[in-house]
């Protein structure tokens, strides 16, 4: 795989278009759901041949839990079949887990499914995945300056410093897949000179090959962070 030479350390994705990938193909929403978790496994081995630091996926919103019941059923059980199934191999490959957003409203057996996993890759040195598990933007910012506000003046960098991301790189690219062009309550904080990416490829049709497509045009970007 080539590499870009201005290269981006922290990559995050809102991967969107499950559900019309299923719908185009008369097959219920569930089997995008999994075509998309098959996706995600693509996705993070070419993370860590690429060399990234950290890759952020946008995997269940605080506003999905207004889904059908069957439907969050369903990304449950992916959600569960994708750690029992790939945790060895990322453990392997040093690869960190690290979850953004508030896991513990999940079942309890998804939960410790997730307290696992993170116990055993916290060592790891590798690319960090980070998964939003019931993360939303705006309540993340409103806690971290809940925090920094006890502690002292709220200024950005007091915030920054207490936000969910606050061990990870700065955000570098933002991808959103299915042709929305909309942040929908991701990282917005962590957004604010981070470079866009919209792609009319539907999530579970998101392949390596448009990841690099989207890092060479990043490393082709001038980053400017508001200066002339």
């Amino acid at each position: 795989m080539s590499v870009p030479t201005h290269k981006a350390r922290h990559v995050a994705i809102i991967m969107d278009g499950n559900g019309r990938w299923a719908k185009k193909r008369h097959l219920p929403r569930a089997m995008g759901h999994k075509k998309g978790v098959d996706a995600v496994r693509r996705l993070v081995k070419a993370a860590r041949e690429m060399g990234l630091e950290a890759l952020t996926l946008y995997a269940f919103s605080t506003e999905n839990w207004s889904r059908p019941e069957d439907e969050i059923s369903a990304l449950m059980g992916l959600m569960k079949a994708f750690i029992l199934a790939d945790l060895d191999e990322f453990a392997k490959a040093g690869v960190r887990l690290k979850i953004i957003g508030d896991y513990n409203k999940f079942s309890a057996d998804v939960v410790e499914l997730i307290e696992g996993a993170l116990a055993r890759t916290a060592a790891n040195t590798g690319t960090t995945l980070v998964v939003a598990l019931n993360y939303g933007s705006q309540d993340e910012i409103a806690r971290a300056a809940t925090k920094a506000a006890a502690k002292g003046a709220i200024t950005p960098e007091a915030i920054a410093a207490e936000l969910d991301t606050a061990d990870l790189p700065p955000l570098d690219l933002l991808i959103r897949t299915s042709g929305e062009v909309r942040l929908s309550n991701f990282l917005l904080w962590q957004a604010a000179y981070a470079e866009m990416y919209f792609t009319e490829v539907l999530w579970p049709d998101f392949t390596p090959a448009h990841l690099e497509e989207a890092l060479a045009e990043f490393a082709a970007r001038e980053r400017r962070y508001g200066g002339r």
